[in-house]
């Protein structure tokens, strides 16, 4: 059985839209197919081993999709503490080490995107910053130790 994922109801969203969308490519590529096979000699036509090649990466990539969204876990926004960091809190940080200040969303494993400041629950800044609030300290172990001081937890509206 896949193992089950967290998501803030923004990330479960786009796993839906996705999905969406890559049925809909499908059928573009079902289109692709029927007109690369009326070109003649199958052998020898590049149209069609190209289209069947995307069949099956789009075929493989609805497969992911539709079993991360039967698995996945919504997070249930009324049932958190906003005042303590949890996944789909917007935690800001001052970083002992380089006396500098951060913020990062924290979000599940498959919504992050670090360029964003979206980083995952199961990340070392991530795993440390889980559960505590404001005024807290905390330790990243990590290739450097890091001390961050929770300066802020809030969540998006």
């Amino acid at each position: 059985m896949a193992e089950q994922k967290t998501y803030t109801p923004a990330g479960f969203k786009a796993l839906q839209d996705e999905l969406t969308e890559i049925n809909n490519k499908i059928e573009e590529n079902k289109k692709d197919i029927s007109t690369a096979r009326s070109y003649g000699d199958l052998s020898e036509n590049s149209e069609y081993d190209e289209a069947k090649q995307e069949q099956g990466k789009l075929h493989a990539r609805k497969a992911e999709l539709e079993e991360m969204i039967a698995n996945a876990k919504i997070l249930d926004e009324s049932q958190i503490d906003w005042a303590k960091v949890s996944v789909g809190s917007i935690v800001t940080v001052h970083n002992v080490e380089r006396n500098a200040e951060f913020t990062y969303h924290i979000v599940g494993s498959y919504e992050t995107d670090p360029k964003a400041g979206k980083i995952s629950d199961s990340s070392p800044i991530g795993l440390a910053l889980l559960g505590s609030k404001a005024g807290d300290e905390v330790v990243v172990a990590g290739a450097r130790i890091q001390h961050l001081r929770v300066l802020k937890v809030t969540r998006q509206n």
